[in-house]
């Protein structure tokens, strides 16, 4: 069973930092194309960051990026996502997730956010205030 477990959200003031961890398992081949994604009450999903394991390439939502940076570290099972410079904005539950084909990027996995393709995990609250 696939499974992805995020941690390492909280409270934060504006400018503060955080790093949020993603813990997964299950089937090998769905940790070569992995990424977070948010969701705040009454908005859409947002992409924030992917990673392509397979050639180390990162994308970047455009309101994070310059901010955010995400990394994978597969002998410890865990992906993360450091977040700089947070603002207001950036309050929203933080989602990790796992492609199992297709392209690495995030309007794909936005686009196949369907459990036959993508899994998730429950997330994790990120607030920041003023």
């Amino acid at each position: 069973q696939v499974q992805l477990v995020e941690s390492g959200g909280g409270s934060v003031q504006a400018g503060g930092s955080l790093r949020l961890s993603c813990a997964y398992s299950g089937y090998t081949y769905l940790r070569y194309c992995m990424g977070w994604f948010r969701q705040a009450p009454g908005k859409e999903r947002e992409g924030v960051a992917v990673i392509d394991d397979t050639d180390g390439r990162t994308r970047y939502g455009e309101s994070v990026k310059g901010r955010f940076t995400t990394s994978k570290d597969n002998a410890k099972n865990t992906l993360y996502l450091q977040m700089n410079t947070l603002k207001p904005e950036d309050t929203a539950m933080y989602y990790c997730a796992a492609r199992k084909s297709g392209a690495c990027n995030l309007p794909a996995f936005l686009a196949g956010w369907r459990p036959e393709n993508i899994n998730w995990g429950r997330g994790t609250q990120v607030t920041v205030s003023s």
